[in-house]
C-alpha cells in the first residue's frame, strides 16, 4: 500500500526526471542556435557540443533580472587552434552568442560588388562643380 511518504518520495522523482528532461531540450536548442550561427560566419563548431557553465539571473535586454542558461562552446577558424564561445539563453530564447577573438578565415574568392549601391569613388569638388554648375540658372 502507498503510503503519503511514498507517494511524496515518487513525486519528487518524476518532477527531477521532467525537470532533467526539459533542460536537455534547452541544450539541444542551443547546440542548434551555434551550429546556425558559426555556419553563417563559416566557422567550425568543435566537438559538435555545449556545456552548462551556469544557470543564475541575468539582465535581458530590457535591464530586467531573469534565470538564464549560460553554454559554453568552442570553434576553429583554421583548424589549428580552439577558441571558445558561449551562448546565453532565457527559456527556449537564444539571448545572445558571444565569440572570442579570432583570425578572420582566408578566402581567396573576390568580393562581391553590389551594383545597387553607389561606389565610394573620390570626387574632387571643382569637377563636381563644374557637372552642377551647368544645370542653374
Amino acid at each position: 500500500m502507498l503510503t503519503l511518504g511514498n507517494i511524496f518520495v515518487l513525486m519528487l522523482f518524476a518532477t527531477a526526471g521532467a525537470w532533467l528532461w526539459h533542460n536537455h531540450g534547452l541544450r539541444e536548442r542551443a547546440l542548434e542556435r551555434v551550429k546556425q550561427h558559426c555556419g553563417k560566419l563559416g566557422i567550425e563548431l568543435l566537438d559538435g557540443n555545449v556545456a552548462l557553465k551556469k544557470i543564475g539571473f541575468i539582465k535581458d535586454a530590457s535591464g530586467r533580472r531573469r534565470l538564464a542558461r549560460v553554454y559554453n562552446f568552442e570553434f576553429t577558424v583554421t583548424g589549428e587552434t580552439r577558441h571558445n564561445g558561449t551562448i546565453t539563453q532565457f527559456g527556449a530564447h537564444s539571448a545572445q552568442i558571444e565569440l572570442a577573438p579570432y583570425p578572420a578565415p582566408f578566402d581567396d574568392t573576390p568580393p562581391v560588388v553590389d551594383v545597387a549601391r553607389p561606389s565610394a569613388e573620390v570626387i574632387e569638388l571643382s569637377h563636381w562643380r563644374q557637372e552642377h554648375s551647368k544645370w542653374r540658372p
